[in-house]
């Protein structure tokens, strides 16, 4: 009998850091800044990205250092869960959280980091500018108003 992965074995919380850190698919579109309504408190996407992205691999360089190096970045932890609802619809955390299945281009299921990006699934579809190139005030002209495809396996 096959052993059942971790992600459908496990909580978020009972997840080792390895197994957690796994579930990052590298697609890095939690690194496109997000503007949020202030009356609807709804989450729109830019495509925008941080300036600690490194486009070629969607990893962050400084990935130790950015919640100091950038202090609006955000650090996924399990036990804030429930407040995922910003991250893309693919996005694993999300996903085992809702109780869903890995798209089959994740790296835990087709065994090739390189897939997501293959899948354009990554931010290197969305990508337009760094947000060191802009004003907090042009990020604006930057959202995407249609984000159904942003994150979409």
């Amino acid at each position: 009998m096959a052993q059942e992965v971790f992600w459908r074995s496990k909580a978020l919380e009972e997840m080792s850091a390895q197994e957690w850190e796994s579930l990052c698919d590298g697609c890095a579109l939690c690194c496109l800044h997000k503007v949020e309504d202030e009356d609807t408190s709804e989450v729109f996407y830019t495509t925008a990205v941080c300036h600690l992205l490194d486009l070629d691999n969607c990893r962050c360089t400084e990935y130790e250092n950015r919640c100091t190096l950038v202090p609006s970045c955000v650090k996924l932890r399990p036990e804030d869960v429930a407040e995922f609802h910003w991250l893309p619809r693919t996005c694993a955390y999300r996903l085992v959280y809702e109780g869903k299945d890995l798209p089959e281009w994740h790296p835990l299921i087709s065994g090739r980091a390189e897939s997501v990006r293959e899948a354009h699934a990554s931010v290197q579809d969305w990508y337009e500018v760094r947000d060191n190139e802009i004003t907090d005030e042009d990020l604006i002209d930057y959202v995407i108003l249609d984000d159904r495809e942003v994150g979409k396996s």
